[in-house]
């Protein structure tokens, strides 16, 4: 399996000591990431993945609010009910 390294630039960024401290903990003592740094990647991708499921729903509930989005998704059922299926 190949690898690509990413392109990494070094930013600083302002932790409260709690943080910091969590940061080392999870890296030392829970093994979570190679580094200090995959621990604040992980983290900043966990936390992007919860904000893009969050708007989804958000889309979704929209969606399913929407007369015409509702009724579209009505004829999409009726039309794939009729189709054949596999026996049992």
């Amino acid at each position: 399996m190949l690898h690509v390294m990413e392109h990494r630039t070094k930013r600083t960024y302002r932790l409260t000591e709690r943080a910091q401290a969590r940061v080392r903990e999870l890296s030392g003592q829970y093994g979570l990431g190679e580094s200090q740094d995959a621990v604040v990647e992980l983290a900043v991708d966990r936390l992007y993945r919860e904000v893009e499921a969050a708007a989804e729903a958000k889309q979704w509930a929209a969606a399913a609010a929407d007369p015409e989005f509702r009724q579209e998704a009505d004829d999409l059922v009726r039309a794939f009910s009729t189709v054949e299926t596999w026996p049992e």
